[in-house]
């Protein structure tokens, strides 16, 4: 089978400075990725390269086999790159109907769709996006993500300063995006163990590069790792918990 992403000897940054080395990673269609690290450790820059915000310095990425290195941000959109970054990229100024609609494409991932994952935003489709809460922002960055209809979602910290309550509630329809719906992503999150639970591989970077790549069921029970890398584990009290 051949892979829906794939990323090799890849090297990027931001003007001058390099932040990525020589990064290999690929993702299966329908296979979701926790992408984990300490923070400045180059996650986010690693998914701005694969949408294509960052200066490319070597290696590839594509998706399908198309070659996205050298395509505009644009272009990576209609290959297939759907996008929810930790500023949440709404418009402030439109309703959530109108902030769906004006980015939609035709395909499985419609309105009624992304109203169906997330009820509040139906309850609020004609309250501007300046007048949503944090939680309800997210869920409407996600849905114009998904009306894109994209091969595979990039989700940078969806769960960052949020309630428990509305965490919990995300992790559940992220779930049934990846698990149901069989959607393929790449999910940056710095509570390890609760992206753990939902996603089927994980790789953790360290310092611009790879450190470890394995089977996220593998890495929850690998305490020695999650505090080398990460500064969890049994140790830091921390627990995982099961995303229904």
């Amino acid at each position: 089978m051949r892979n829906l992403l794939e990323i090799s000897a890849l090297c990027s940054g931001y003007g001058k400075a390099q932040v990525l080395r020589d990064v290999d990673l690929s993702i299966e269609p329908g296979q979701a990725l926790a992408l984990l690290g300490r923070n400045g450790v180059g996650k986010t820059t690693l998914l701005n390269t694969i949408v294509g915000l960052t200066r490319f310095h070597s290696g590839s990425v594509s998706l399908e086999g198309v070659e996205l290195t050298r395509l505009s941000p644009e272009r990576r959109v209609e290959a297939g790159i759907g996008w929810v970054p930790q500023e949440r990229g709404i418009f402030r100024s439109l309703t959530v109907e109108e902030n769906i609609t004006a980015v939609a494409r035709p395909g499985k991932w419609d309105l009624l769709g992304v109203y169906r994952l997330f009820p509040r935003l139906q309850e609020r489709r004609l309250n501007l996006g300046n007048q949503l809460s944090g939680g309800e922002q997210q869920m409407l960055a996600i849905a114009r993500a998904l009306v894109l209809n994209p091969r595979i979602l990039l989700l940078d910290e969806p769960t960052e300063g949020l309630a428990p309550i509305i965490v919990e509630e995300l992790l559940a329809a992220i779930r049934r995006i990846i698990r149901d719906e069989g959607m393929a992503a790449i999910i940056v999150e710095q509570h390890a163990q609760q992206i753990l639970a939902i996603t089927d591989v994980a790789t953790i970077l360290d310092r611009g590069a790879v450190a470890y790549t394995g089977r996220s069921a593998d890495l929850m029970g690998d305490t020695a790792t999650l505090g080398t890398y990460l500064g969890v584990g049994a140790g830091a009290g921390e627990t995982v918990q099961p995303v229904h």
